[in-house]
C-alpha cells in the first residue's frame, strides 16, 4: 500500500472481499424477500467497482469509493446509530480510519485542522511485533494474546484531553505471504515469545512487507476520559516519579478532564488537628484558597460554621455553587474573602480523611458559578481513596525526613554505624517478643583509628567580651543622656544620684569588664532605672521621645542594649552554620570511599571526631590506604574550610580571624556508645589520653615560647610519631602543588602539658584566594592513590 509505513511486516491492501463473501453467503440462507433483495442490489451495485474486492493500495482511493463503501457497509454502520457510536473502518496500527460516524467525524473536527490520529505508548518496535503476532494468529493459527488496551487521546474542542479506549474488529481480513516470507516452525515461535524484546529477530524472521493483508477493521471507540483520568491519578498518587510542580501541574489536568471544565484550579490546605488550624502544604508550589496568602489560620476563624460542621465534624463535601451569594449570605466571611480574591465563582471542598482523622482539604474551583456544585461533587467518591492515601504517605515521608533530621541533628548515631543499631534492635525486638524480656547491649568498636580537627575562632572570649562591653556602655550613655534632659527640666535630687551611679558604672565598666559586670548592669536597670523611666515618660513630649527611643534599642526579652552582641552572635552564626554546611556536604563524598564514623560540633568554630577501621564497616574489605584518603580529605578539607571563612566575612556584621588544628593519633583505639549520655565516647583507661590531649592541645605554647601552636593563617597538624611527620609532610607538599598551602613549614615541640608530653608539630601558612571559584577544587581521592603509589 502506497504511504504507508515501510518497515512494517505487513504490505496493506484495503479489500472488502470477506464482507462481499458474507453478503453472498447469506443470500443463499436467507428467507425473507425484502432482506434478500437488498443484498442482492448491495452485490449488484459493488460488482460494478471491482477494486473493492481486488484491494485499493492507496488511501487517497478510499475517497473515490467512499459511497460504495458506505453501502457495502451500511450493515455494520447503521445510520441510525451514527449520531450515537464513535466507530469507523480501519487499516491495523496505521491510524487511518474511513466511513466514520457523525459522532466521530465531530470529535476529529473538533480537534483542529492540525490534529493527527496516533494511539498512546505505541512505539514503532511493538507496532511491528504486533503486526507478526497477527500474522501468527490469522495464517498459523496460533492464540497468542497480544491484547493490551489501545487508546486515542483526542482534545475536544474546549482543549480538554478526551481518552477513548480502542476496539478492534479484525473479522474482515486475509494474510498471506509473499515469496520473501519466511515459513515459521513451532520452534521458531518458541524462541519468539521468549524474546519479545529482541526487535532484530523479530524483523529476521518477519521481512518486512514479507506478507500480504488485504481487508480492513473495524474500530470502535469508547470515551473512557473519566476512567483514564482516576487511573492516571491513581499511577500519579500511589508512584509518583515527577518533581512536585510537575504533580501538582498533572492534578489540575486530571481534574479538568474529569469535571470538561479547562480553567479548573486545583488547591490543597493541610488540616492540623493538634493545633486545630488550616496549614500550607510542606510544598512551596502547592496552592491553598482556604488561606489564600497566609501560611496558617485558625480553622474556626477561617471557614464559616456550616463549612466546619461538614467538613472537620462530619467529614463530608461543602460545595459553593455561587461565590457572591454565599458571601452576601455569610456577612463576607473570611472563606468568602479569600475565594473571592482569587476571582473564584463555585468550588468543591472536598474533605481527605482516613478512618481516624481528617488530614486536609482538597479544593476545586471554577471561575464561573454552578459549574461545581453538589451533583457533580459525587465524581470525587471514585477517587477520594487515592489522594488519602496519597496524603498519608506524603505526611508519613515528612514525619520521617522530621524523624531523619532530628537524628541528624541531634542524636550521635551516625548513618555509617546505623547498620549495628539496626542489628540491636531487631535483637532486642525478637527477644521481647519472645519472653517478654530484652536489653539493648552495648554499641562498641575495636581497632579503629581516630581523626580530630577544628577551626577555631581567635580571641573568642575577648571579642564576645568587648561587644557586651559596648552594649553596656551605650547603654548607660543613653540613660544619661536621658537623665541629664530630666534634670534640666526639673532639678531633683534623685537625677543627680542616678548620674552618679551611671559614671560609676562607666568608670568600672572601662577599667575592669568581669563575669559579674552584666549583672550589675541589670540590677541597676532594674532598681534605679527602670522605675525612673516609667516617671519621665508623662514629664514632657521631648522626655517621652527620648525614652521611647531608648526602649526601642532594648532586646525585648533581656531588658539590654543588643546591638553589638547581636553583630558577633549572628557572625558567629553564620560562620558556624557555613562551616559545618560545608563539611557535612564534603562528608557525603568521603564516606562513599569507605563508611567511616563522623560527628561534629559547633561551638565557637566548629569541632570534628572521625573514626575509620574494619570493625565500623558492614562486611567491607579495609585497607589503610582508606586512612590516608581520609587524612588528606580532612587536611584538604579544613584549608577550604579556612578560605569560606574568609570569604564568608565579605557579608558579616563583624570581621573575626580563626585557627585550625589537626591531631593525628598513630595508634588504634576502641569507642563504646553510651546508652545514658547517647553518643561515642573512647573507651578505656588508656584510650582516654586522646581525649585529654583533644581538650588541652589547642592551648598549648611552642616549647620556650610564649607562642601558642594554633595561630591564624596557619594550620597546625600535631603528633608524636617521626612517621605520621613523614606522612604529612607529603600531603603538605601535595597541597603545595595545588595552591592550598605555601611554602612557610614549620617543624615544632610543644610544652608539655598537664598528662600530655613529647607533642610535636608541623605548621604551615594557608593560600587564602578571594572567592570560592578560584580554589583549585580537582583533589579525588584517584589523586592521592595515584599520588602515594609513585
Amino acid at each position: 500500500m502506497k504511504n504507508q509505513i515501510q518497515d512494517f511486516p505487513l504490505d496493506i491492501k484495503i479489500s472488502f472481499h470477506k464482507i462481499i463473501d458474507q453478503y453472498k453467503d447469506l443470500i443463499h440462507n436467507e428467507h425473507s424477500s425484502i432482506a434478500k433483495s437488498y443484498m442482492e442490489d448491495v452485490l449488484d451495485y459493488v460488482s460494478s467497482f471491482p477494486k473493492l474486492v481486488e484491494g485499493l493500495d492507496d488511501p487517497e482511493d478510499l475517497n473515490k469509493y467512499k459511497d460504495a463503501i458506505r453501502i457495502l457497509l451500511d450493515d455494520l454502520f447503521p445510520n441510525i446509530l451514527t449520531n450515537n457510536e464513535i466507530k469507523a473502518a480501519s487499516l491495523p496500527f496505521h491510524n487511518i480510519v474511513f466511513n466514520s460516524t457523525k459522532r466521530l467525524k465531530g470529535i476529529l473536527a473538533n480537534a483542529g485542522e492540525e490534529f493527527e490520529l496516533s494511539i498512546r505508548n505505541l512505539d514503532e518496535d511493538m507496532f511491528y511485533v504486533y503486526g507478526c503476532i497477527l500474522i501468527l494468529n490469522h495464517h498459523y493459527g496460533y492464540t497468542i494474546d497480544f491484547s493490551r488496551p489501545l487508546y486515542y487521546d483526542i482534545p475536544d474542542a474546549n482543549g480538554i484531553l478526551k481518552h477513548y479506549k480502542i476496539a478492534l474488529n479484525a473479522d474482515f481480513i486475509d494474510i498471506t505471504p509473499t515469496e520473501t516470507a519466511i515459513d515459521i516452525t513451532e520452534e521458531d515461535v518458541d524462541l519468539l515469545i521468549q524474546n519479545i524484546d529482541d526487535i532484530d529477530l523479530w524483523r529476521k524472521m518477519f521481512p518486512p512487507l514479507s506478507w500480504i493483508f488485504r481487508g480492513f477493521t473495524i474500530t470502535n471507540l469508547i470515551d473512557v476520559t473519566v476512567d483514564d483520568a482516576i487511573s492516571e491519578l491513581k499511577t500519579t498518587l500511589l508512584h509518583p516519579e515527577t518533581s512536585d510542580q510537575e504533580e501538582l501541574l498533572k492534578f489540575k489536568e486530571i481534574f479538568q478532564s474529569i469535571y470538561k471544565v479547562s480553567d479548573l484550579r486545583v488547591g490543597f490546605t493541610v488540616f492540623n488537628k493538634r493545633e486545630m488550624v488550616f496549614e500550607r502544604m510542606n510544598t512551596k508550589n502547592a496552592h491553598s484558597f482556604i488561606l489564600h496568602d497566609k501560611l496558617v489560620n485558625d480553622c474556626t476563624t477561617g471557614i464559616c460554621s456550616t463549612s466546619f460542621q461538614r467538613l472537620i465534624e462530619d467529614q463530608t463535601y461543602f460545595t459553593i455553587a455561587n461565590i457572591d451569594e454565599y458571601s452576601k449570605l455569610n456577612d463576607n466571611n473570611l472563606l468568602a474573602q479569600n475565594l473571592k480574591a482569587n476571582d473564584v465563582k463555585s468550588c468543591i471542598l472536598a474533605p481527605i480523611a482516613n478512618d481516624k482523622e481528617l488530614l486536609g482539604i482538597l479544593e476545586l474551583v471554577s471561575y464561573r458559578k454552578n459549574e461545581l456544585n453538589s451533583i457533580n461533587a459525587i465524581k470525587l467518591d471514585d477517587v477520594l481513596p487515592y489522594i488519602v492515601t496519597a496524603v498519608e504517605r506524603n505526611r508519613n515521608e515528612f514525619e520521617n525526613r522530621i524523624k531523619a533530621v532530628i537524628q541528624s541533628e541531634c542524636t550521635s548515631i551516625h548513618p555509617s554505624v546505623l547498620w549495628i543499631f539496626e542489628k540491636e534492635a531487631k535483637q532486642f525486638i525478637n527477644d521481647l517478643d519472645e519472653d517478654g524480656l530484652a536489653s539493648f547491649k552495648d554499641i562498641a568498636f575495636k581497632d579503629i583509628y581516630p581523626l580530630y580537627g577544628q577551626i577555631d575562632i581567635v580571641g573568642s572570649s575577648e571579642a564576645r567580651n568587648v561587644a557586651i562591653q559596648k552594649d553596656l556602655l551605650h547603654q548607660l550613655e543613653l540613660i544619661d543622656t536621658i537623665i541629664n534632659k530630666a534634670y534640666e527640666i526639673e532639678e531633683l535630687p534623685i537625677y543627680d544620684q542616678v548620674r552618679f551611679r551611671i559614671k560609676e558604672f562607666e568608670d568600672d565598666l572601662h577599667e575592669n569588664l568581669n563575669a559579674s559586670s552584666e549583672q550589675k548592669v541589670f540590677n541597676l536597670l532594674q532598681r534605679e532605672v527602670n522605675p525612673l523611666m516609667e516617671h519621665l515618660t508623662n514629664q514632657s513630649e521631648e522626655l517621652t521621645a527620648l525614652v521611647d527611643e531608648y526602649q526601642d534599642q532594648l532586646n525585648p526579652e533581656t531588658g539590654v542594649v543588643y546591638n553589638h552582641r547581636k553583630k558577633y552572635d549572628e557572625t558567629v552564626q553564620r560562620i558556624n552554620r557555613t562551616m559545618a554546611r560545608f563539611l557535612d556536604k564534603s562528608q557525603i563524598e568521603a564516606q562513599k570511599v569507605y563508611p567511616h564514623y563522623f560527628e561534629r560540633y559547633k561551638t565557637d568554630g566548629v569541632d570534628h571526631n572521625m573514626y575509620i577501621g574494619p570493625s565500623l564497616a558492614f562486611n567491607k574489605p579495609y585497607n589503610k590506604v582508606y586512612l590516608y584518603n581520609l587524612r588528606l580529605w580532612q587536611l584538604s578539607t579544613m584549608v577550604e574550610m579556612e578560605n569560606r571563612f574568609y570569604q564568608l566575612q565579605k557579608s558579616t556584621p563583624m570581621k573575626l580571624e580563626a585557627a585550625s588544628m589537626i591531631l593525628v593519633f598513630n595508634s588504634t583505639l576502641s569507642i563504646r556508645y553510651r546508652m545514658d549520655e547517647k553518643k561515642f565516647d573512647v573507651d578505656g583507661t588508656y584510650n582516654a589520653r586522646y581525649e585529654i590531649i583533644k581538650k588541652r592541645i589547642d592551648k598549648a605554647y611552642i616549647k620556650n615560647t610564649e607562642e601558642r601552636i594554633t595561630q591564624k593563617g596557619k594550620i597546625a597538624i600535631i603528633y608524636s610519631q617521626s612517621s605520621d611527620e613523614k606522612e604529612y609532610l607529603r600531603y603538605i607538599k601535595y597541597l603545595q602543588t595545588k595552591d592550598y598551602l605555601g611554602d612557610n613549614v614549620e617543624l615544632l615541640e610543644l610544652e608539655d602539658v598537664q598528662g600530655v608530653i613529647g607533642l610535636k608539630a608541623i605548621r604551615v601558612n594557608i593560600l587564602y584566594h578571594p572567592d570560592e571559584t578560584s580554589t583549585d577544587k580537582s583533589i579525588t581521592y584517584e589523586d592521592l592513590v595515584d599520588y602515594l603509589s609513585k
